[in-house]
């Protein structure tokens, strides 16, 4: 038995026999008796009154403070587990009805004590997020800046470079014979420095990724290819059906046309690669086709963590990403984005 529970019977039985005590005392009072023996020897039973009576009031006063701490233990476990549930921070309080005001006053403040600690734990996650989301852009800031600032150095001076030793190279070509082991060097070499331009610009176009800034995804595109054909010795081919695109939509479709073209220009070793960008039915489709070396899909190439970065990219967008590739045939990419009814969406 529970303290409570004992404490209550033990009241209750105190509390009948002072209230014995407080009726002979006023039974005697009133109706004063000459003879005290006549207490012991009144009854009808076999048991004295001066035994039955505290004997009755005793066990009553038990029965009904037992009662009593059933009752309050009852309450008090429940209360105990609301205070536990709201530790826990668990749904607020269901709605109860008490018949005792005080039980009443005491569960809406445990209602509203939980609604607070409730709107408090929001506020919270809201700050915390508030914060990631600010230290996330922060991050992003400073690695942007940092990738151009390194583009800038690496064109500024290894470019550079690589280019100047390119003519050199060539101009030294064009003075020897063809028959010359000289001449077989200088080629050798050209075709190596030239594939370092290429790799070169991979790398910065990785680094300093071109950006839309108000364009249109068909703008953006064409402007990005015109500039790679001018600038590397690829046959660079593309369709660009003019339709509208979202904005989120274009955006990643954009950063995915940079990241296949750039691993064309790393790992492929390609001579030309042709761009689609399609609208069929619900779809928007994207296709790079390459006539490179290609490569078994599934197993761990040198560009497996950039087609990661376009199978994430096609993902925040819904879109389906598909590699096919046959190694010393090309490899083909395909991305269908489902253009949704932004009514049907919104409804």
């Amino acid at each position: 038995m529970s303290n409570i529970v004992k404490r209550h019977v033990g009241f209750g039985m105190l509390y009948s026999l002072l209230l014995l005590a407080g009726l002979a005392v006023l039974y005697i009072v009133d109706f004063p008796m000459d003879d005290w023996t006549d207490i012991w020897t009144m009854h009808k039973s076999t048991v004295p009154f001066l035994i039955a009576a505290p004997l009755f009031v005793l066990f009553s006063g038990a029965i009904l403070g037992l009662f009593s701490g059933l009752y309050w233990r009852k309450r008090w476990h429940q209360a105990a587990r609301e205070m536990e549930s709201i530790r826990e921070g668990q749904q607020p309080l269901k709605k109860r009805s008490f018949s005792l005001s005080e039980l009443q006053h005491t569960w809406a403040e445990l209602e509203r004590l939980q609604t607070y600690m409730n709107e408090q734990a929001k506020l919270a996650q809201k700050l915390t997020n508030e914060r990631v989301i600010d230290r996330e852009e922060e991050v992003q800031r400073i690695v942007s800046e940092e990738r151009n600032r390194l583009a800038r150095e690496l064109h500024d001076s290894v470019s550079q470079e690589l280019f100047a030793a390119s003519m050199l190279i060539s101009a030294l070509t064009e003075s020897e014979e063809e028959v010359t082991p000289l001449f077989k060097a200088l080629k050798q070499l050209e075709a190596m420095v030239q594939q370092s331009q290429l790799e070169m610009r991979a790398l910065l176009l990785h680094l300093r990724p071109a950006a839309l800034k108000g364009k249109t995804l068909q703008e953006g595109m064409e402007l990005l290819l015109e500039d790679l054909r001018a600038k590397v010795p690829l046959s660079i081919e593309w369709e660009l059906d003019t339709f509208p695109v979202e904005k989120g939509i274009e955006d990643q479709l954009f950063r995915i046309v940079q990241e296949s073209v750039s691993n064309t220009l790393r790992h492929a070793k390609a001579e030309s690669v042709s761009i689609k960008l399609l609208q069929r039915d619900s779809f928007i489709i994207l296709l790079v086709q390459d006539d490179g070396v290609g490569f078994e899909v599934g197993t761990e190439q040198p560009g497996a963590y950039g087609l990661q970065n376009m199978k994430e990219r096609a993902a925040e967008i819904g879109a389906h990403l598909r590699v096919v590739s046959v190694p010393k045939q090309g490899t083909r990419l395909e991305v269908r984005v489902p253009m949704l009814d932004r009514e049907e969406e919104e409804a």
